[in-house]
């Protein structure tokens, strides 16, 4: 038995290598970026924004209730965010497991998915273990031409390495630093958006999975439907992904005539489940459509704008596609067309409020287009020696941005949020309140309520109105409640909103927040007092009898 197991082993021994470095570099990169420690929930500093909204998402669901599924930043309408992630992570915490470990483990699990099925993929595609390989290290370090920028801002010297291991911070992170290259290209996008990894995984896998099928084939029908069972059942997972892989579909349905009954099975039964999911979300109403807007981040559109920004954000990549598309095989090819409608499309269309989100779009494409660098790479490899080191050197520029990007994720600073078992707010809150309970909250980032998981009238607003809220009313409305001076206004407001605590916030002092009325304090019935940091709750049951 032992003897079958080594043999095995030496026969997939770069299998095994690929495995268990994919693995433990997946949960290496999660769980070094959120952890628990004595009561504090330490989150990495490049990931606070987004765990602002993550955490009190996860919340909702461990310790609160939320169900049928509201955006606990926004309360009251029905959620418009692919929750299903985030609720499972909810429900292991509900169930026992702590937080970090219950989230750490989902995100890790889903990105080795990915590496993995990058690995499978684009070997099964060209034959050629080297390719999954390189592939996925194509992944991994992006190509972007940001190393340039890197030396403008430290010439290169004999500290030159000592800079790029020791570096902190992004040198890139467009549009949000007027950069050209986009903040999307590194790790940062999958330690933050926990959910992406495996919703691109499942996706590619999906896929994998239809191009085996056969129309001919009777036993590929029962396929196709489980196939498409599963793909609709993602739609909560990730929107932008379900959209995107049927995007590529509608591509392959036209490309590979052997598998259109297939391809249209899975996307007719996916799409059917699909709908009543995007009715509910589509319930919470939205302030923002789909529309065009060519260009996606480039300034000032031009056709030679359009091709800088590309070629400094896709590097040599730009140039290594194209010829592994060139040298690849009729049937490689159709693969490659079917994952650039996401580009083409990703220049077009803006989904959401923020063009920005499209960044998804060339995340995805670009996992298939590395595929072809390397395909093009591996060829020319084989062809003569003279080309090696040429080889040796496309392949270390395709990747010096990503290991530059890398640093800054390794060497980053914890920021720490006193959880339940420290925060006596948050205690108080979780103990002495419903949990389907609704808040009017004055503090925008990690409020004690959020961390209770409870809903909150109005989060920060970026977070509601990037996925379509009407924010401006919202604030208009909470602004005037907190401005009262007339108790029955504030309680016909209040109660029209179904807010049933006001939060009275000793950090809420920036200039988001208006003048707190006086009135709250002399007329409100508190039901809680911090003494030591002046938190206050006040009821507005109590208060508006």
């Amino acid at each position: 038995m032992l003897k079958k197991i080594i043999d095995y082993l030496k026969t997939f021994k770069a299998e095994v290598f690929v495995f268990v470095s994919s693995f433990l570099f997946s949960f290496w990169l999660m769980f070094s970026t959120f952890l628990y420690e004595k009561g504090y929930i330490l989150i990495a500093s490049k990931a606070w924004s987004d765990f602002a909204s993550h955490i009190p998402l996860i919340r909702s669901f461990s310790l609160g209730i939320n169900f049928p599924p509201q955006y606990p930043l926004f309360a009251g309408a029905p959620i418009k965010y692919h929750f299903l992630f985030y609720a499972l992570t909810g429900l292991a915490e509900k169930s026992g497991i702590r937080i970090d470990i219950a989230l750490n483990i989902f995100s890790a699990l889903g990105f080795f998915f990915l590496l993995i099925m990058i690995y499978v993929f684009s070997k099964e595609l060209f034959k050629s273990k080297a390719i999954g390989v390189l592939s996925i290290l194509f992944f991994i370090f992006n190509g972007t031409l940001e190393f340039i920028k890197f030396f403008v801002i430290h010439p290169i010297s004999v500290h030159s390495i000592s800079d790029i291991i020791e570096n902190q911070k992004f040198v890139s992170f467009g549009p949000y630093d007027g950069s050209i290259i986009s903040a999307f290209w590194n790790l940062n996008i999958y330690t933050n958006q926990r959910h992406l990894a495996l919703s691109y995984a499942l996706s590619l896998f999906l896929i994998y999975l239809i191009l085996k099928l056969d129309n001919n084939k009777a036993n590929n029908i029962k396929k196709s439907v489980l196939v498409g069972i599963i793909l609709g059942a993602s739609f909560f997972l990730n929107i932008a992904v379900f959209i995107m892989t049927i995007l590529i579909l509608g591509s392959m349905f036209l490309l590979m005539r052997k598998k259109r009954v297939c391809i249209f099975i899975v996307a007719l039964i996916a799409s059917i489940l699909a709908f009543p999911q995007y009715l509910y979300l589509q319930s919470g109403g939205s302030n923002f459509q789909p529309l065009i807007n060519p260009g996606y981040l480039v300034l000032n559109l031009s056709f030679l704008n359009f091709l800088s920004y590309w070629i400094q954000n896709l590097g040599l990549h730009i140039f290594l596609i194209p010829l592994g598309f060139i040298v690849a095989t009729k049937n490689e090819r159709k693969i490659l067309i079917s994952f650039f409608t996401l580009f083409i499309v990703g220049n077009l269309i803006q989904f959401s409020p923020e063009i920005a989100a499209n960044h998804k779009f060339f995340n995805y494409f670009m996992i298939i287009g590395v595929m072809f660098s390397a395909y093009c790479l591996t060829r020319l490899w084989r062809r003569r020696n003279i080309f090696k080191p040429i080889v040796i050197i496309l392949i270390f520029f395709s990747m010096f941005s990503g290991i530059i990007d890398f640093f800054p994720i390794a060497n980053d600073n914890k920021i720490a949020l006193a959880d339940y078992p420290v925060n006596k707010n948050v205690a108080w809150i979780i103990k002495n309140t419903n949990p389907n309970s609704v808040f009017l909250n004055t503090q925008y980032l990690y409020d004690d309520a959020s961390l209770a998981g409870k809903k909150i009238f109005l989060g920060w607003p970026y977070f509601a109105w990037s996925q379509g809220y009407d924010t401006n009313k919202r604030g208009e409305i909470r602004n005037l409640i907190l401005t009262a001076t007339d108790k029955k206004l504030s309680c016909d407001l209040l109660t029209r909103n179904k807010i049933d605590y006001i939060e009275i916030s000793p950090v809420a002092t920036n200039s988001d927040n208006p003048q707190i009325s006086n009135m709250y304090i002399k007329s409100f019935v508190t039901i809680y007092h911090n003494g030591i940091n002046g938190y206050r709750l006040l009821s507005v049951t109590k208060s508006c009898l």
